[in-house]
């Protein structure tokens, strides 16, 4: 089971339920596989919602790795999704909002439907996201 509020999701891939997570690791190889200086700038090449199929496959595999499966990138190219190319761009979106966050009446909204405990006065999941 994911943990939202660690950044995680769960995907179903190759039929089965998977955790994934952009660890500060992931997030570091990311920028190392995009040439990208720093997170922001990560965050905003994901801002343009262009995203190539070797893009899905490193941040899938980023994710997979971040949660702690052993799964190489040409593994997660084989893999298949319930629901084919839209499934894993829903992934890749669904990790990329978990991670960077959404925006702020998602959040809120997310919150005020949850049975969760949360600190009062605070909808976000992390400091300083929105």
């Amino acid at each position: 089971m994911h943990n939202k509020y660690r950044g995680e999701i769960s995907a179903k891939l190759d039929g089965q339920d998977c955790r994934l997570c952009l660890s500060l690791g992931a997030l570091a190889e990311l920028e190392t596989a995009f040439g990208e200086e720093d997170m922001i700038a990560l965050a905003s090449r994901f801002e343009t919602g262009r995203l190539k199929a070797s893009d899905a496959i490193r941040v899938i595999g980023a994710g997979l790795r971040g949660a702690g499966h052993d799964v190489s990138d040409e593994a997660v190219a084989a893999m298949r999704s319930d629901d084919g190319a839209g499934g894993y761009v829903a992934i890749v979106v669904r990790l990329l909002e978990a991670t960077f966050g959404s925006s702020e009446s998602d959040v809120a909204k997310e919150a005020n439907n949850s049975d969760a405990p949360r600190e009062e006065g605070r909808t976000a999941p992390f400091p300083g996201t929105t």
